[in-house]
């Protein structure tokens, strides 16, 4: 065995050590140093690739109120001292210089890196609750007012009867019917409530359906979006000239989202809402939004970007500026976050940890309401103890922010749910968030009720006051009669509903009156003379229609929406004058007309 260390080895035949010197080493050749000016342009180079990549998927906001902003500026720092650090070793001769010249490269984006956090942890200090309370309750400013007079009745064809998973069963459906459409696009899960031509309705627009169909159908765009009649639920497929080329599921730079960010950097968007306007154009209605407490509190929307989802034509307009036909610029949440804060701050900070004098909240469940040509957003308010009740509700302009508050003590959305339940429990139906109905100048819960399908099978009406007074129907129509009844048996005093809940009057003789028991109610009919229309009203709201006469004179008075009905229910009615009775009656006796005489006595005969 042959051995050999150091150079020194023993040949295993003779045994005898020798020295063998090891080969010389060739010298290493000298590194390659970077200069300065080159490392630096590779540094970034590397940063801008980085900032190009993380700005176009992540699109943050470059506003110093945005939190994603000092996100992205640190990152950026970050990334561009890691490449000194690393670029520096590449020019260094020792662990020494490396170090000392890594320092000084990495300076500038550290002391970036420390004014980002220092600016954003002053900011967050000084829009802290506890400083600033009055501020965040003061982000809606709310009005008292009066429920009767400023809601306006509904008329039955204006009473919207779908939530969003409703209105999404029946956009899928409706697209299953269409085989050139159903293979390639998808309906968008989420659908928006609008005044389209004076009705609610719901918009919805099409995804396509993977990226090989986007890869198929993008030249062309998505060819249609859906409208969904929330009283009729008819749902219509609004084709198009030229199809949809900006949308959520599009790709680069026509995804809405991407566009808005490259075209309005500067701008914070909280929501990206589908809307059309009367022309039945397709916009995208985003949301602009700042911090007006602090520079991250208090979020409040300022104006709104529409994009033409068709040609991707944009505009931005400030709040007083949205013309008529946006329905949707303040969301639901932007809402109800403002509420609570003023509900629990406009006492001041203090009061809402102890005591919580006059401490109030939205509820869970909100809707909307279509009214003035503007959808306002319903929302009970309730003590912040958590209690089963609502003190009063608040209506909301999404366009405008206009917040009105109504007093009123009564069953919270919940417990009306609950109760309209109980009354089909046979059939196991589920109760859609309450809707906020003026009914005969009753607040009123409207809900529909709907199968384990989402579709629709009853609808129920709760009293606000009074929620164990529960009325049901298979149609609206069925629905309103059976509560107004309901409301004459509670004694609940209540006007005849109607569009815009206007009272008008009507004078006749009377040509004929029938009169038959409904629930134990007897319902007077009249009709006037030259008339076709019966007008009708309880015994129990007006005895004196009981004695009423062909040919007696009255004014009869209703609302102005069902003047035109065949049925017209009376709110009102008098008497002016009575018709002479038949002969075959016993008269009464007639007041002399000699002088000296009392009425009833007979005339002294002549002597």
């Amino acid at each position: 065995m042959q051995f050999n260390f150091g150079g020194f080895g023993q040949d295993p035949n003779s045994g005898e050590y020798s020295y063998t010197p090891k080969r010389e080493q060739k010298p290493r050749k000298p590194r390659k140093v970077l200069s300065r000016g080159k490392s630096l342009l590779i540094a970034l180079v590397v940063t801008a690739v980085f900032g190009f990549l993380y700005f176009y998927f992540q699109l943050p906001a470059i506003n110093i109120h945005s939190g994603d902003f000092y996100v992205f500026i640190i990152l950026l720092c970050a990334v561009f001292g890691a490449c000194t650090l690393l670029l520096s070793g590449a020019q260094a001769s020792s662990a020494r210089e490396w170090v000392t010249t890594a320092r000084k490269r990495a300076a500038v984006p550290f002391y970036i890196v420390c004014l980002c956090l220092a600016v954003a942890i002053v900011g967050t200090v000084i829009g802290w609750k506890i400083f600033r309370a009055r501020d965040y309750a003061g982000l809606l400013p709310i009005e008292d007012g009066d429920f009767a007079s400023e809601v306006a009745e509904i008329s039955f064809d204006q009473i919207p009867m779908l939530d969003s998973d409703s209105a999404n069963v029946l956009a899928t459906r409706r697209l299953g019917e269409l085989a050139d459409l159903v293979s390639q696009f998808e309906v968008n899960p989420e659908s928006y409530q609008i005044n389209y031509h004076d009705r609610p309705v719901r918009v919805t627009y099409l995804n396509y359906g993977d990226v090989f169909k986007w890869w198929n159908n993008q030249r062309n765009g998505i060819p249609a979006y859906l409208v969904i009649d929330m009283v009729t639920q008819e749902v219509s497929v609004e084709r198009l000239d030229e199809g949809i080329r900006y949308s959520p599921s599009e790709y680069f730079f026509r995804d809405i989202d991407r566009y808005l960010r490259f075209k309005y950097p500067t701008k914070m968007f909280s929501d990206v809402n589908f809307e059309v306007n009367e022309e039945g154009e397709p916009y995208w209605v985003a949301t602009v939004v700042t911090k007006r407490v602090g520079l991250f509190g208090g979020e409040d929307a300022i104006g709104a970007v529409l994009v033409n989802a068709v040609t991707g034509e944009s505009e931005y307009l400030d709040i007083e500026e949205v013309p008529m036909w946006v329905d949707r610029v303040f969301t639901a949440e932007l809402i109800l976050e403002q509420y609570n804060y003023y509900g629990l701050y406009h006492g001041g900070f203090w009061n809402s940890l102890f005591g919580q004098s006059g401490c109030t909240e939205s509820t869970d469940y909100y809707n909307y309401i279509a009214q003035d040509d503007d959808v306002w957003l319903y929302t009970g308010i309730t003590s912040v103890t958590g209690d089963r009740g609502n003190i009063g509700f608040i209506l909301v302009n999404q366009r405008t922010k206009e917040a009105r508050y109504y007093p009123c003590a009564g069953a919270d959305e919940a417990s009306a749910m609950s109760s309209a339940q109980g009354a089909v429990q046979q059939y196991s139906y589920i109760a859609t968030a309450p809707l906020l109905l003026n009914t005969g100048g009753q607040p009123t819960y409207f809900m529909a009720l709907k199968d384990n399908s989402q579709l629709v099978k009853m609808y129920a009406m709760v009293n606000v006051q009074q929620y164990d007074a529960v009325a049901t129907g298979s149609t609206v129509e069925e629905c309103v009669d059976n509560y107004i009844e309901l409301l004459a048996e509670r004694g609940i005093t209540t006007t005849t509903p109607g569009v815009d809940g206007e009272v008008t009057e009507a004078s006749g003789t009377v040509a004929d009156v029938r009169s038959a028991v409904s629930d134990g109610n007897t319902v007077i009919y009249i009709r006037f003379e030259g008339g076709e229309q019966y007008y009708t009203i309880s015994a129990a709201e007006a005895p004196e229609a009981v004695i009423l006469n062909p040919g007696d004179e009255v004014t009869v008075h209703f609302s102005a929406s069902s003047a035109e009905d065949t049925l017209v229910p009376l709110t009102g009615i008098e008497i002016t004058s009575r018709a002479p009775l038949d002969a075959d009656e016993p008269a009464p006796p007639e007041p002399s007309a000699e002088p000296g005489t009392e009425a009833g006595e007979e005339p002294a005969q002549a002597a």
